[in-house]
């Protein structure tokens, strides 16, 4: 059982990126021996303030030194687990592989419960997560509420920095593609304007998306600066999600909708085709429901790889839901060219269709797993290349997306002259044989 929670343990240390800044953990007659309670990339100014209250112990008066808490980097916690298993040594707080940061038999006495208070500076710049230790003997149950501040010190003005190393940055980032989105809606608008007798009910659908994009950029851009200057969110966690959520449901129905070529190919949607968009919007809802639980609870918290997971699976069915109108639109646009005497005009929608479902299978597997892989390779001091590698490439999408399905005056599909349509049979023969 003790190597099982090792193991566990090992896990989460190992898949758990997040930007730390005000941690509050309620520890109840836990007897665990080990309890990840926050992580944070740390400067060479680091500091850790640890509050301690409420503490109670089952059975009283165990030996307080064998409790308490340390710091330690995932490749010396795999160290550690090395050492428990060979019988080096019997606790983590005995590694040396640790930092330890504070033990029990330090406690402040006090007329009711003991308490402890300490800043602690931390001067090995590198990724460090604190770490609740009981190595009592007798199984003792601890009861404490820790409150854990990590934040690094600006070397220039000595203000506080509650964002961790490497993403200290995100605040700009985020505020940069905000005015990009916000230049695109622009842009967007005066196609719409210029073009209104060409524009359909989709491309009034995508100003709407790029609307949301924009607001979940700002909205995100004013929680990292208020994370990055308090520790704390203000609020702004809960417009995030709102739009994050909105953002979410909108970008997949898009892709439904230009999938089936709804609006400017067809103005309707088949039965199939809605039960895609009744299966995707409820899922976006668990997946958003997931998303809150995750950020709000912390990779350590309870039941949080279990959300993690529940969020990985949603979120790929949804990417392959959407997948299918675009593959139902290719069939039928390869049936209709040998058929309806049409061949140019098809073949001219079945390649943008088939370029269309190519950008969407890279841009779903590049945001969901080279994007995954890049935050866990990459060293902690650069977990800014994550973000902005994931926000290129949703930019990158939508841009491809506005330009391909744009409001077009002269639409090229119905300008085809007798040599085209002649070419297109050719070619729409070959891909028969081909695929023969």
């Amino acid at each position: 059982m003790t190597s099982l929670r090792l193991l566990i343990t090992t896990l989460t240390l190992l898949f758990t990126l997040t930007s730390a800044d005000i941690h509050r953990t309620e520890i109840r007659s836990d007897s665990r021996s080990t309890i990840p309670i926050s992580e944070f990339g740390f400067t060479h100014t680091g500091r850790l303030h640890l509050n301690l209250s409420h503490i109670s112990f089952s059975p009283p008066d165990p030996n307080l030194s064998r409790i308490g808490f340390f710091l330690c980097t995932r490749d010396s916690w795999i160290h550690v687990i090395e050492q428990l298993q060979s019988n080096q040594i019997h606790c983590p707080l005995d590694s040396p592989a640790v930092k330890p940061i504070f033990t029990f038999n330090h406690l402040k006495p006090t007329t009711t419960t003991p308490s402890y208070d300490a800043v602690f500076n931390i001067t090995d710049a590198n990724q460090f997560t604190l770490v609740f230790s009981n190595c009592a003997d007798g199984a003792v149950k601890v009861s404490v509420n820790v409150v854990s501040v990590m934040y690094n010190l600006n070397p220039k003005n000595n203000c506080r920095d509650y964002l961790s190393a490497g993403k200290t940055s995100l605040p700009s980032i985020y505020f940069l593609f905000f005015l990009i989105y916000v230049s695109l809606t622009g842009i967007w608008v005066y196609t719409l304007h210029r073009r209104k007798t060409s524009s359909f009910r989709i491309h009034y659908f995508m100003l709407a998306v790029l609307l949301l994009k924009a607001l979940n950029l700002l909205c995100e851009t004013e929680d990292k600066s208020y994370i990055k200057r308090t520790g704390t969110p203000h609020g702004w966690d809960v417009l995030f999600y709102i739009f994050s959520f909105l953002k979410g449901i909108t970008l997949f129905t898009l892709i439904v909708l230009i999938g089936t070529g709804w609006s400017f190919l067809k103005p309707y949607l088949q039965d199939r085709e809605k039960k895609v968009l009744m299966v995707v919007i409820p899922l976006q809802v668990v997946a958003n429901v997931a998303q809150v639980v995750i950020d709000e609870t912390g990779p350590f918290g309870q039941d949080s790889n279990t959300w993690r997971q529940v969020f990985l699976l949603v979120d790929i069915i949804c990417c392959c839901a959407v997948l299918f109108p675009i593959i139902w639109s290719i069939k039928k646009l390869r049936e209709a060219a040998m058929t309806d005497g049409k061949a140019a005009v098809n073949l001219m929608k079945l390649t943008l269709f088939r370029q269309y479902y190519v950008v969407v299978i890279c841009y779903i597997y590049f945001t969901r797993v080279a994007v995954y892989v890049l935050e866990t390779i990459t060293s902690y001091r650069y977990a800014w290349t994550s973000v902005l590698a994931a926000e290129l490439a949703t930019l990158a999408f939508y841009v491809f997306t506005g330009y391909s399905f744009r409001p077009k005056v002269h639409n090229p599909y119905f300008a085809i002259d007798d040599d085209d349509e002649e070419a297109a049979v050719e070619i729409l023969k070959l891909e028969d044989e081909f695929e023969l």
